[in-house]
């Protein structure tokens, strides 16, 4: 025996062996044409889209799919480009510049989290920089290689796991909220000294603007179409089970049924032969590869657990100053609330308004309104679900937008370092506020806002046993519109 041969046997016999056997007596179906909402969790039927128009979830109005006018996958890559342009210029930029009698001091966009380390405040100053300067970084560098390998016939296994990490890391990209911290920060420093803005906020603000164009023309079903689906599902454990592609078509009935289960990632719709617990994970998906449940797991726990926390924060984050505001050797500590007032007294009254409303009202509400769907989905309410599915969603958009205090915050203490002179500090009140809005927009992501549906019998059989057993075909074909309205004809762009 050669050495070579040797070493191909003792390779076999050291490598595991892996498990290629087929289950023939189970099967999964792949139902193509169809998509379950994550908002309500009503599967139905997607219309053909024609470029202009977008289906919307005839029960809950959720944007389910669109099709733009631009070029699918050329446009969103060409603002992607111009994101990354914009972020490297950024970068090597200067933010401000401070004149007080003579004596200046240049900022650029690294520096406010610089300074709020230096002051012991480590975690709020990581959550800065994560928010203005890595997630940007890397959701953009995510897009370009997600939209780079679009482009290739088949779609490679790398980039459903990168479309995954871009779902979750894109809220935190906070550029356009920072750019909103920039301008109060900016009024609040003109009465103090001469202030020069630099070429940094514009390329700030042209960053959100090729940002939120990238995300306009970005069709992520297209981008799926690229990517084969597998013949066989993998289990979380045991043998592979075989796939076979049904083919919904739009006369057929589409009931709610404990055997269906859809991809939160890709979307893909599996109807097994056997039903699914509503928490535990059903195996992998076979297009993109994640793990498929029916539900969010321990959704509910999770999310009282984070809003506790949010209440517990939320009192010291009012009561406790900000940051310290010190002028000639003597000073006073602000409150969020107080910065509101100075500015309304100042005249910036819009600006006064966005920092109350961003700052004191939105989180108020995030809590009240979480709480509230948390509530009566535990006493299985049927009431007003459209509408709790409407505030949820805008709950999670505006979430983030309660950040333009701490972004402000890190501007003044990088500018304002003059000693006894003037000089601007942060405080506890900030850190607590930080820790507010991190838990709420944890808290959106946990909150399945299908259980309210489920709770009140809407996607099971306890919705069929309300209405005698009939099946109702209402809803279950997406609305196709520009907008949204109820009817089945296509309102084009």
């Amino acid at each position: 025996m050669s050495v070579s041969q040797f070493t191909a046997l003792m390779r076999e016999a050291v490598m595991p062996v892996q498990d290629t056997s087929v289950d023939n007596t189970r099967h999964v179906q792949v139902l193509e044409g169809v998509m379950e909402c994550p908002c309500c969790g009503l599967t139905q039927k997607l219309p053909e889209l024609k470029p202009g128009t977008q289906a919307r979830c005839s029960r809950c109005s959720q944007l389910l799919d669109r099709r733009n006018k631009t070029a699918p996958i050329a446009t969103p890559l060409a603002f992607c480009v111009t994101s990354a342009a914009l972020y490297v210029a950024m970068l090597f930029s200067t933010l401000m510049m401070l004149d007080l009698y003579g004596r200046q001091r240049t900022v650029d966009i690294i520096t406010g989290p610089i300074e709020l380390l230096h002051e012991g405040w480590g975690e709020v100053g990581i959550l800065v920089a994560i928010a203005t300067v890595l997630a940007p970084g890397i959701v953009i560098a995510m897009m370009g290689m997600i939209l780079t390998a679009s482009l290739r016939p088949n779609l490679p296994a790398w980039v459903p796991h990168l479309m995954k990490w871009y779902e979750v890391l894109r809220p935190w990209s906070m550029v356009e909220v920072y750019i909103l911290g920039v301008f109060v920060a900016y009024t609040k420093l003109v009465d103090l000294a001469f202030v020069e803005v630099g070429a940094a906020v514009y390329l700030v603000a042209g960053l959100m603007v090729s940002m939120a164009a990238t995300d306009a023309t970005l069709d992520t079903e297209i981008i799926w179409r690229h990517r084969k689906i597998d013949t066989f599902m993998r289990p979380m454990s045991g043998p592979r089970l075989p796939l076979t592609f049904v083919a919904v078509d739009a006369q057929d009935p589409l009931t709610p049924s404990a055997n269906r289960v859809s991809c939160l990632s890709c979307g893909l719709v599996l109807e097994f032969d056997h039903p699914i617990k509503p928490t535990e994970p059903s195996g992998y998906c076979p297009r993109c590869g994640h793990v498929v449940r029916h539900r969010k797991a321990n959704s509910m726990s999770r999310s009282v657990a984070l809003l506790v926390s949010a209440i517990v924060f939320y009192l010291p984050a009012n009561i406790y100053p900000v940051m310290t505001v010190i002028r000639m050797g003597a000073g006073t500590g602000h409150t969020i609330v107080e910065g509101a007032i100075e500015l309304w007294v100042d005249g910036m009254i819009p600006l006064s308004l966005l920092v109350i409303f961003a700052s004191v009202t939105v989180p108020v509400l995030k809590v009240i309104g979480l709480s509230y769907m948390v509530e009566t989905t535990r006493h299985k309410s049927h009431r007003h679900l459209r509408f709790k599915s409407k505030v949820y969603r805008v709950i999670d958009i505006i979430g983030r937008w309660s950040m333009i205090d701490v972004f402000m915050v890190s501007i003044l203490v990088a500018m304002v370092r003059f000693n006894h002179m003037a000089s601007i500090t942060a405080n506890g009140g900030m850190v607590c506020f930080a820790a507010v809005v991190v838990l709420t927009i944890f808290a959106v992501h946990t909150f399945d806002p299908r259980l309210m549906w489920d709770a009140a019998g809407k996607n099971g059989d306890a919705a069929l046993a309300r209405t005698g057993g009939r099946r109702r075909k209402r809803g279950q074909t997406a609305t196709q519109t520009s907008g949204y309205q109820d009817n089945m004809e296509p309102d084009r762009a």
